[in-house]
């Protein structure tokens, strides 16, 4: 059962919603803004109707495999890591974009939702706005770059792997966490090198 639903989970999440609006829309996310096909994209491109349609969209495909895992109860414990996990991947390294995805933020909003009734996700929204508040009065109000909001991202996961141990989750979803935080590196390594070659 842990091969069927991390095979269905990693399909799902493969699933580039927003980069087929856009080519409804004529156009190629690929060569647009930084080549993300992904829905942030998609709304700097195509405005805020269409980029939330997309962000709306990613969240789904990760939340309703996790949804329907949970309640089904046919992967428990540590399982649910390689679904979850794969879902993420899926969007990261789709087979309908030439295995070139998106950088997997959506998604991992709806995973955490499906599997602990947005408790997770809720905390993760809640940091990231905190370590985006706490970067406006350091910067006194200016925009943040985008290298910084990949540190956020990435930074607000570990802080969520630090909270499930705070809050007595159990092992399988910090040890997911901590998965996820990898995941969230590696696909904002582009700009996290670029706040390390700043500093």
């Amino acid at each position: 059962m842990i091969i069927v639903w991390t095979a269905a989970a990693f399909l799902a999440g493969s699933l580039m919603f927003s980069y087929w609006i856009g080519r409804l829309k004529q156009l190629n996310l690929k060569t647009y803004g930084d080549g993300n096909p992904g829905a942030i994209n998609l709304w700097k491109v195509a405005g805020y109707g269409y980029g939330l349609t997309g962000i709306v969209l990613d969240v789904l495909k990760g939340y309703l495999p996790m949804l329907w895992m949970q309640h089904s109860g046919a992967v428990t414990g540590f399982g649910i890591i390689f679904p979850a996990g794969a879902a993420i991947l899926g969007h990261m390294f789709s087979p309908f974009t030439g295995w070139k995805g998106g950088k997997a933020i959506a998604v991992t909003f709806g995973v955490w939702s499906g599997l602990t009734g947005f408790a997770a996700s809720l905390a993760y929204a809640i940091i990231l706005a905190a370590l985006l508040l706490a970067s406006r009065q350091l910067s006194k109000g200016r925009p943040t770059s985008p290298e910084t909001d990949a540190f956020h991202v990435v930074l607000g996961m570990l802080l969520l792997s630090i909270y499930l141990v705070l809050d007595n989750y159990s092992w399988p979803y910090v040890l997911l966490g901590l998965v996820n935080f990898l995941l969230l590196a590696y696909s904002h390594r582009k700009e996290l090198i670029g706040v390390r070659d700043t500093n």
